[in-house]
């Protein structure tokens, strides 16, 4: 199972595959290759789903150089490419300081 330090080290370096899902939304929400790799430089991992679907994954958040936040979820498992299942600019409604769900 890769480690989170390792997974950012992945993001950053442009080491990233995206499931059919991520890719709709990443086009759909204008977000960029580039904007996921800044947010690698100051990611948090701030929900952890040992028990997902089809492997453990987390929920990260990062901001862009335009300090755009973004979460991005990522599965754990041991592949050559971090696999991003989902990603979205998250809603202030929904998030305290978009680290804890309201």
């Amino acid at each position: 199972m890769k480690a989170f330090v390792e997974i950012c080290h992945q993001l950053s370096a442009g080491e990233f595959e995206f499931s059919r899902h991520a890719f709709k939304r990443a086009v759909e929400r204008n977000i960029s290759n580039d904007e996921i790799a800044q947010l690698s430089e100051n990611a948090e991992l701030i929900e952890n789903y040992p028990d997902d679907k089809f492997s453990p994954s987390c929920l990260i958040l990062g901001f862009t150089h335009e300090k755009r936040p973004l979460h991005i979820q990522v599965s754990f498992a041991d592949t050559p490419l971090v696999r991003i299942i989902t990603l979205y600019e998250p809603d202030p409604k929904e998030w305290i300081e978009f680290r804890k769900r309201r």
